[in-house]
């Protein structure tokens, strides 16, 4: 019998996905409405996504340009992408909102690299999780007799050769996005 691993890949992709979208969130001192993704605005009682309540449109590389639907949701907007901490400048105007992604410092850069240290980090943590609790099913299904002592080393094998693969995906996201920060 051989281990099956579809239900552990599937994890580790996840965990994939989840640094990437982490990544996006990130103001890397360009306009990028997946920044907001993360942003909740107070709608008629019940907290909401922006992009639930208003477009979000990129006016041009440093700015985003948010039109909400309902005019009366600006106050709301503006108060909710200020709350959200982002670093980002916020002005409102007759058609609906900007927001102004600022220039990066070179200290602004060392931070946001430090960040993506602690996501990353973060995400091998979640790995290494993975893999522990792998390896205890393997060991047991072997102390259960399901799995012989070859079959056991192979499925040892196996998993290092796919946590191997994950890590060296997971490291290629963070330097493709850490050469971005840096410029």
């Amino acid at each position: 019998m051989q281990y099956n691993f579809s239900n552990f890949k599937a994890e580790l992709k996840k965990v994939e996905e989840f640094l990437g979208k982490e990544y996006n969130q990130l103001n890397i001192g360009r306009a990028s409405p997946m920044v907001l993704d993360g942003v909740s605005v107070e709608s008629y009682g019940s907290f909401v996504p922006l992009k639930n309540v208003a477009s979000v449109s990129i006016e041009d590389p440093k700015t985003l340009r948010i039109a909400p639907w309902d005019k009366t949701q600006i106050k709301g907007i503006e108060k909710a992408i200020a709350g959200a901490n982002l670093g980002l400048s916020v002005a409102t105007d007759d058609q609906g909102i900007r927001v102004v992604f600022p220039q990066l410092t070179t200290e602004t850069r060392q931070t946001l690299v430090k960040v993506l240290r602690e996501k990353l980090e973060e995400s091998r943590i979640t790995v290494r999780r993975e893999r522990e609790t792998v390896l205890n099913d393997i060991e047991g299904k072997k102390k259960e007799g399901k799995l012989t002592e070859d079959e056991m080393f192979r499925a040892k094998e196996e998993l290092q050769k796919i946590i191997n693969e994950t890590n060296s995906n997971l490291e290629a996201t963070f330097e493709k996005k850490e050469k971005e920060v840096m410029g």
